[in-house]
């Protein structure tokens, strides 16, 4: 009797390997290959089957165009790109407990009130489970369709078929199997097969598909990478446990703009949605405050207002000790060494923590104009002039380049009351708030320093460069 084969597959990554080892060698996950069997039967060429020619068309030929269906959660459908696209796959990823089943029971409960047939197939609860969640959140009335499954077999044939639901949670995509795969599911095989037959359907029978994904310990969604090409949508929950925000960030999409975000706050009804998370993010904020400074930020097409916090202390320790939160540490490094190397100021031998108030995460390079100012601030005791916003992208010569949408930031800080702003050069634009243009780093340290020090040290680069 022949002996069946095996190979090991990661389960991050996807790589096989011919024999098991505690370390992937592609993605360099630890005790993340999974034995798996080999189907016995060799794939067949394409000579053996029947095969008919395709049905070519033009890309001004006929069909109506798609209607998308709003959800009536304005945030939601922003990320979207305006709503949901008839026959098309997404999938929500997130930390265990940010809400993602919370906002997805929401939103079914929602559009199956305003007409719209839904089904939601739970695969680690149960029917009283979901229930009760339901009860929480004020949604028992919805006309919502219930099921219990993992069988992607069973859920096929509930919904290959005429007159089916509009919309489809699969909660999630990790308990999914197909009986023929023989590994248990959450593998990368199961996973694969099971959201390829799933998005089929939908894509045959026109209904939206929402895929539930769970995370690794990085933060991506477990499972193979490939889910993602797969799908029209790619949507992440971000925020942190201790705060009671919650960001809704597209990181693929189809059918409208990437790094689009809603917010959500995270109530005892539920996750509500934030209209304006600027004045949000600023309404505890307390001002003046020595080593604060408010950044104007754009995330996709809204601008957003956030605070960020410095704090420069003594260090008792022969190395200092960097600590940022909400914010790349590698550009913190880099303008600690452009404040230093470019302006003088002696800043190498104290602790340093910075940190993004409200649990937002800031990746555009435009904060760094405002991170230099918190730190300047903290380290000089004076606060940045009262209602200031700031935002600039700092060169390694010290210079200030331009960001754009620079007219977008000036109008929301307007909005909320704001009447300075620190800004790059710019090339005209009206003057909605009384600008200072700052083209090089050391005239915002020239701004705190001639206020008075506070204990700081400044050295001229020249007196440097000479000694």
């Amino acid at each position: 009797m022949a002996r069946a084969q095996s190979r090991f597959v990661c389960q991050q990554c996807g790589a096989v390997h011919p024999k098991w080892a505690g370390r992937c060698e592609a993605c360099g996950g630890w005790n993340s290959l999974v034995e798996e069997a080999v189907q016995s039967s060799a794939p067949k060429g394409l000579a053996a089957g029947k095969a008919k020619k395709l049905e070519l068309a033009g890309l001004g030929d006929g069909g109506e165009k798609l209607v998308r269906r709003t959800t009536g959660v304005g945030e939601f459908d922003r990320v979207c790109g305006g709503g949901l696209v008839p026959g098309s796959a997404l999938l929500i990823g997130g930390d265990p407990g940010i809400g993602k089943s919370t906002v997805l029971l929401q939103i079914v409960a929602g559009l199956a009130t305003s007409g719209l047939d839904c089904l939601y197939v739970s695969g680690e609860e149960s029917l009283d489970q979901v229930r009760l969640r339901a009860a929480r959140l004020g949604v028992t009335g919805a006309p919502v369709q219930l099921a219990a499954a993992t069988s992607v077999r069973d859920m096929a044939a509930s919904l290959d078929q005429a007159g089916g639901p509009k919309i489809v949670v699969i909660d999630s995509i990790q308990t999914a199997y197909i009986d023929n795969i023989d590994v248990a599911p959450g593998t990368v095989s199961q996973v694969r097969a099971s959201a390829q037959e799933l998005i089929r359907l939908a894509k045959a029978r026109g209904f939206t598909l929402f895929l539930v994904g769970h995370v690794t310990k990085e933060g991506m969604i477990a499972g193979p990478r490939v889910l993602e090409h797969m799908v029209d949508t790619v949507l992440y929950f971000e925020g942190d446990r201790g705060h009671q925000f919650r960001i809704l960030r597209a990181v693929k999409n189809r059918y409208g703009p990437t790094d689009e975000i809603g917010v959500f706050e995270m109530t005892d009804r539920g996750l509500a949605e934030v209209t304006n998370p600027s004045a949000l993010f600023l309404a505890q904020r307390q001002s003046p405050v020595s080593g604060t400074a408010v950044f104007a930020g754009m995330e996709g097409t809204r601008p957003v207002l956030v605070e960020i916090e410095a704090l420069v202390a003594p260090s008792p320790l022969g190395t200092p000790r960097r600590a940022v939160v909400g914010w790349d540490g590698n550009r913190l490094a880099m303008l600690l060494a452009v404040l230093e190397a470019r302006c003088g100021v002696q800043i190498g031998a104290r602790d340093v923590y910075l940190n993004v108030a409200g649990g937002f995460r800031i990746s555009e390079p435009a904060a760094d104009l405002a991170a230099a100012a918190a730190l300047l601030s903290a380290l000089s005791h004076e606060p940045v002039a009262d209602k200031t916003v700031i935002f600039g992208e700092i060169g390694l010569s010290g210079e200030v380049r331009p960001v754009g949408q620079t007219e977008a930031r000036l109008r929301e800080a307007a909005k909320l009351g704001f009447l300075n702003a620190y800004t790059p050069p710019r090339n005209g634009g009206d003057a909605i708030l009384r600008v200072a243009e700052i083209r090089h780093v050391r005239q915002l340290v020239e701004r705190f320093m001639e206020r008075g020090d506070g204990g700081a040290t400044v050295t001229p680069v020249r007196q440097r460069q000479a000694r």
